[in-house]
């Protein structure tokens, strides 16, 4: 199947940031749409690293961007 290309309208609609937040495994890769750390900042705890997604990137899997950018050292299991 191909893929449509990306309009500027479809990338303001996709995640802007890779997080690794700390998982119950070890660290684990999300995408999220902004780093709003909720109330009383409750997740400021979990978040191990971030990233702001170039436009071209936003549209990756999360397989391929924990490839290219990997989990913080020290935070592995």
């Amino acid at each position: 199947m191909a893929r449509r290309r990306t309009t500027e309208a479809d990338a303001d609609d996709l995640p802007r940031f890779f997080v690794w937040v700390r998982g119950l495994e070890g660290p684990e890769p999300q995408k999220w749409m902004a780093m709003d750390f909720g109330v009383r900042d409750w997740k400021r705890p979990l978040v191990l690293a971030y990233l702001e997604l170039p436009e071209g990137e936003r549209h990756l899997p999360l397989s391929a961007l924990a490839r290219r950018y990997p989990a913080p050292r020290g935070e592995a299991s």
